[in-house]
């Protein structure tokens, strides 16, 4: 894994706040990994990817894939109906946590299979 540029990031959750230090951008390329505060995480280097979206570090996060990525939530359902989404190589992705769920912001078509 390589991160680039650290920044400093305030988490508010209700009427929790979070303080952390974490990295702008970050290339993955693990089998198993759960975000940490990046904006941007891009995906490589592995045959497939499992990517837990933690709401309690992440409120917005950019996930490009350049291999397989089966995305879950650490909570509730990505657009309160999918459990977990697989993209394919080559997706690009934005989501958004608002209220205890994920949702998807953007896509580039998502290259679901």
């Amino acid at each position: 894994m390589k991160s680039f540029r650290p920044i400093r990031k305030t988490i508010t959750k209700g009427n929790r706040a979070v303080f952390m230090e974490t990295y702008e951008t970050s290339i993955i390329d693990l089998n198993s990994y759960r975000t940490n505060g990046e904006e941007l995480l891009i995906i490589k280097n592995v045959d497939h990817c499992d990517l837990i979206l933690d709401s309690s570090k992440n409120v917005k996060l950019t996930i490009k894939t350049l291999t397989k990525c089966t995305i879950k939530p650490d909570v509730n359902k990505i657009d309160e109906e999918w459990d977990e989404i697989l993209l394919n190589k080559g997706a690009c992705v934005t989501f958004q946590f608002v209220e205890d769920s994920w949702y998807i912001l953007s896509s580039d078509g998502i290259k679901m299979e």
